[in-house]
């Protein structure tokens, strides 16, 4: 792949901004489920960038490689709990808007899992890595998950 378009040279303010806002927010919901949310919205997406990365974190994370295998088939797979399953119904709802509006189905079990802050919060994070993943594919992105680190510990400072 070949990158169209470097986004940090061409607005490093806000790309930074983008990046400092999205390290807060999937700091706001435990580490395992943010990277499985977000690997599910890039697989979706089509997003090898974001599968790369977020799979490699995921990894680093101590996900296991049987549930980052079995995220495009979850509803089948037993490795998942009831909030896994709820945060990955909303992901799909949400990155799948456009196809029709299914997220009423997805929010009972959400609801039933999740506060009224972690609603907030994933779906916070959905639209971020949906974000990234227009970015990346759009611009023809790629980013080596080591390039990432200093920024997630600049931001974090």
């Amino acid at each position: 792949m070949i990158a169209k378009l470097d986004i940090l040279a061409a607005a490093p303010a806000l790309i930074k901004e983008w990046q400092r806002t999205s390290f807060a927010i999937s700091s706001s919901i435990e580490p395992s489920l943010a990277e499985l949310v977000e690997i599910r919205a890039s697989q979706i997406n089509g997003c090898a960038n974001c599968i790369n990365l977020h799979t490699t974190f995921a990894r680093e994370k101590g996900e296991t490689e049987q549930r980052i295998y079995l995220l495009s088939a979850w509803r089948e797979a037993p490795c998942y709990t009831d909030r896994e399953r709820a945060a990955l119904g909303w992901t799909e709802a949400l990155t799948r808007l456009s196809e029709g509006h299914t997220h009423a189905n997805a929010y009972g079990a959400l609801k039933a899992e999740f506060t009224e802050e972690e609603q907030v919060n994933l779906t916070l994070l959905i639209n971020v890595i949906n974000g990234f993943n227009r970015l990346a594919v759009g611009f023809g992105g790629w980013l080596d998950p080591a390039a990432i680190r200093p920024a997630a510990k600049a931001a974090a400072a």
